[in-house]
């Protein structure tokens, strides 16, 4: 596919905003939607789009360095609206859990240093050969009460994101908003809150009310569209905003009665998406995101 906004045959519907448009305040561009950039080209890529935040991740990060990449965000004027990612915490081997842990602290010191909004924990799945879900789940809270004092000293928060059931088994245990805000009210909403992400939620009937529940736990929101059929690879079925059957722009409406004031992120894993050119990505990102978000 060679131009994101004709996926199936349609002119785009409205100009791209230009950089400094006001509609623009609250885009967060989520690094992993244009795979293929660096820290480097997706802070410049963001500047020169006028998109005010972006959600980085933390394997570019380490590739061109931590401090420069806090600089380079920071010289840009850009917010970070989070970190991805913690988690994956479900393992009962004592060593992995040790290994994962650490990881984990040093996700929170990578978050710290960045000046990250929330660092997002996809909390994992069932372990190899394991069938046992509440043990899993059980795994996850007693990892929680050993990470959330080490965030708490260092300022950081701790965003819990459940995930659609499709991913129950092999990467998040934590399979609707309501059982996320069971684990994160154990703790104070400003060391541990939830990242709702509109393909993971989208489908759950208790969603509105769940939302309303969480209030100020609410520490990211981020946005794709759910389009079917869904391609073979089922991590890569993020559809482009407008392209598949979310209601995105009442989906936002409902985080914000809720009370969520902050940077929304665009996050979506595509082969599509991802072969396209990057800047012609991020324009089609704020054409849509005109077009069906605000």
């Amino acid at each position: 596919m060679t131009d994101l906004d004709v996926p199936s045959g349609r002119p785009a519907a409205v100009p791209t905003p230009e950089p400094g448009d006001a509609r623009l305040h609250r885009l967060s561009l989520n690094q992993k939607t244009i795979d293929r950039w660096n820290v480097a080209e997706a802070v410049a890529g963001c500047a020169a789009a006028g998109v005010p935040a972006i959600g980085l991740w933390r394997e570019p990060v380490r590739a061109y360095g931590l401090r420069a990449s806090a600089k380079l965000v920071a010289e840009a004027g850009l917010r970070v609206s989070s970190l991805c990612r913690g988690g994956f915490l479900t393992s009962p081997d004592p060593d992995a859990w040790r290994n994962a842990l650490d990881d984990n602290r040093r996700a929170i010191d990578e978050a710290a240093e960045l000046g990250a909004a929330c660092l997002v924990l996809v909390v994992g799945g069932l372990p190899p050969g394991s069938r046992d879900l509440p043990a899993a789940r059980a795994r996850v809270a007693e990892s929680l009460d050993l990470l959330v004092p080490y965030a708490v000293e260092r300022n950081v928060r701790l965003a819990l994101e459940p995930m659609h059931p499709l991913y129950t088994a092999d990467r998040g245990v934590l399979a609707t908003l309501g059982e996320a805000l069971d684990l994160a009210e154990r703790f104070p909403s400003s060391a541990v809150g939830v990242v709702v992400d509109s393909f993971h939620t989208w489908w759950d009937p208790q969603l509105p009310a769940q939302l309303t529940r969480a209030g100020e736990r609410i520490a990211g929101v981020q946005l794709a569209d759910w389009i079917t059929p869904l391609p073979p690879d089922a991590l890569l079925s993020r559809g482009m905003l407008g392209d598949g059957h979310i209601d995105l722009r009442g989906f936002v409406r409902l985080t914000d009665a809720a009370g969520y004031t902050g940077d929304i992120e665009v996050e979506i894993f595509n082969a599509d998406v991802w072969a396209a050119d990057g800047a012609q990505t991020l324009a089609t990102v704020c054409r849509r995101w005109t077009e069906h978000v605000i």
